[in-house]
């Protein structure tokens, strides 16, 4: 059985459902990267001399690059991409990931959990923030996502729960269920679990159909396509060097595809 195979659909959702990782994703930004986090006992004081220290650094660096470069090639090239090309990117041995990440579903999960709470928290500062209308939080948190690529590092589940939540017409309203006890507008919540995610994303697009300003027969399943679009890698290659943002290929992709949400 193919990586692919044991990813699609048969990672389990506690997986992504609890608070695997340390992350801060008010630290990441359209223009830049997250810094990374560390599990307890590998965090690196500043001040710290010596071989062990060192080590620690080397180690921690070490992370840094993997995780980096499995961002990388993921988003390029999907989670079925081979751990060697993982770890030439990061510059380092394929034993040094696999002394970090036992297995390829490990890295898998850590990147898809980070990636997944960062959107969520997107999502929920478009729909709870109240400072722009339904078409302008629903295309800025588009927006944020592609410009930072995490929509691409969705699990493979993700796009499963966006089908069921458009086969469900009760999904559907502006105001959410809870969800695993807890209200889904908690500023406080950080789930890594994309089914909230999804729940958010269904809010803003019914918010925006009740407006008018969406296309009739826009789903939430249009909205993660959208999410998940990008430029091909040989077309980005393409590209003047050092040109991103507004005016690049993606940001042109981009608004070809809000164009089509939006009613015209």
């Amino acid at each position: 059985m193919s990586d692919q195979d044991q990813l699609a659909g048969r990672v389990p959702v506690s997986a992504f459902g609890r608070a695997a990782v340390d992350v801060v994703p008010e630290q990441r930004g359209p223009g830049g990267r997250e810094r990374y986090a560390f599990p307890p006992g590998e965090r690196v004081a500043e001040s710290g001399r010596g071989a062990n220290s060192r080590l620690r650094v080397d180690a921690r660096r070490n992370l840094e690059s993997v995780l980096r470069a499995a961002r990388e090639v993921f988003g390029e090239l999907g989670y079925g991409a081979p751990m060697e090309e993982v770890a030439r990117r990061a510059g380092v041995g394929v034993g040094t990931v696999y002394r970090r990440f036992p297995s390829k579903e490990v890295l898998v999960q850590r990147i898809a959990a980070e990636e997944v709470t960062w959107l969520t928290t997107q999502a929920r500062e478009s729909l709870y923030g109240g400072l722009t209308g339904p078409w302008d939080a629903l295309a800025g948190f588009l927006q944020r996502a592609a410009a930072s690529g995490a929509g691409r590092l969705l699990p493979p589940e993700a796009f499963r729960y966006a089908e069921e939540i458009g086969r469900v017409p009760e999904q559907r309203g502006t105001e959410l269920r809870p969800f695993g006890g807890q209200s889904a507008a908690d500023p406080t919540e950080q789930s890594a679990d994309p089914r909230l995610l999804l729940q958010l994303l269904a809010a803003l697009v019914a918010r925006a159909g009740a407006a008018g300003e969406l296309r009739p027969g826009v789903t939430v399943a249009d909205v993660v396509l959208v999410l998940t679009a990008a430029v091909p890698v040989h077309a980005a290659a393409a590209m003047p060097a050092g040109e991103s943002g507004e005016g690049s290929a993606g940001d042109r992709l981009l608004q070809i595809l809000l164009q089509g949400l939006r009613a015209a």
